[in-house]
């Protein structure tokens, strides 16, 4: 049985004995919502670079492989530091090819495979295990005559514990991407999305996972999936 405070929703107020206790938290999730709108557009991520035209989609690689014990975890490419937890990498191949649907999608770049862009990969860094991984990407991306490779990491992958209507333990994901210069191995984009589902009454800003979760529990990979296609869209800047 799930645990009733993981609901999603609240109970009902009465409506006419006492108007203003339905009143009162409907205005007030208008007002923090408009808050947060405000907010996010003043944030607002980068996008692609307008120059690039070819891309090279190398896909997601765990930060951690199963087996491995959750803890810090560097990324070489950006060098920011993330708590890990050990993945699946048959998750890695999923999300990668989700990835290369959303781009796909859009039909704004020549795209590279993923499975042409491993093949390749695979051949550089057996020729030379210790090179630097920007390295790889570089020469990877210049196999293809690209502007450009675009890799990440997972660093987080829990499913729900639970069903679609209530849980004990929500969805939890974790996942980053790099798009790299093959020309000089700069890094023209980053982009992150890091989110564990609460409910609607847990955290009222969240409006939006809210309403395209339909006021479901997810799983993991839909979870995924709604922030990775709303990650690549913004990118892209195809709303």
């Amino acid at each position: 049985m799930s645990h009733p405070q993981k609901a999603f929703y609240n109970e009902s107020f009465p409506l006419v004995k006492k108007p203003l206790r339905i009143i009162f938290p409907i205005f007030s999730l208008i007002f923090l919502f408009s808050c947060h709108i405000t907010n996010h557009q003043s944030q607002k991520r980068e996008s692609f670079p307008r120059s690039i035209e070819k891309i090279v989609v190398l896909g997601f690689k765990v930060a951690l492989s199963e087996g491995e014990n959750p803890g810090l975890f560097r990324c070489p490419i950006c060098g920011a530091t993330f708590m890990a937890e050990p993945v699946s990498e048959t998750i890695a191949k999923e999300m990668t090819a989700d990835l290369f649907s959303y781009l796909k999608e859009i039909e704004k770049y020549f795209l590279i495979t993923p499975g042409q862009a491993r093949g390749v990969c695979s051949t550089i860094f057996s020729k030379n295990v210790t090179r630097d991984i920007i390295e790889i990407l570089k020469e990877t991306g210049k196999s293809f005559s690209s502007d450009a490779v675009l890799f990440g990491y997972i660093y987080r992958w829990r499913e729900r514990i639970g069903t679609k209507y209530g849980v004990d333990s929500p969805a939890s994901v974790a996942f980053d991407l790099h798009l790299v210069s093959t020309d000089n191995g700069s890094i023209l984009w980053k982009g992150s999305f890091n989110k564990t589902q609460a409910s609607l009454s847990e955290n009222l800003l969240d409006l939006s996972t809210f309403i395209r979760s339909g006021g479901k529990w997810l799983t993991a990979r839909e979870l995924a999936q709604i922030g990775l296609e709303k990650l690549i869209r913004k990118a892209c800047h195809q709303f």
